[in-house]
């Protein structure tokens, strides 16, 4: 039994094959937008100290 497999999956997977350069343009933007490195101490100390406790009603106007 075979398995389902859209016509934009091979699409893409064709596509990518005849340009394979466009691999690594994708792992970039992955990169850019999605892999986040991981932070220094002193910077989340930073930010747990600067944080502000929010109020037990957020709509509270006083």
């Amino acid at each position: 039994m075979a398995l389902y497999e859209s016509d934009h999956t091979k699409f893409i997977r064709e596509w990518l094959e005849k340009h394979p350069e466009e691999l690594v343009e994708q792992q970039k933007g992955r990169a850019l937008w999605w892999d986040k490195a991981p932070r220094p101490l002193e910077t989340m100390q930073d930010d747990i100290a600067a944080k502000v406790p929010s109020k037990g009603y957020y709509y509270d106007a006083n």
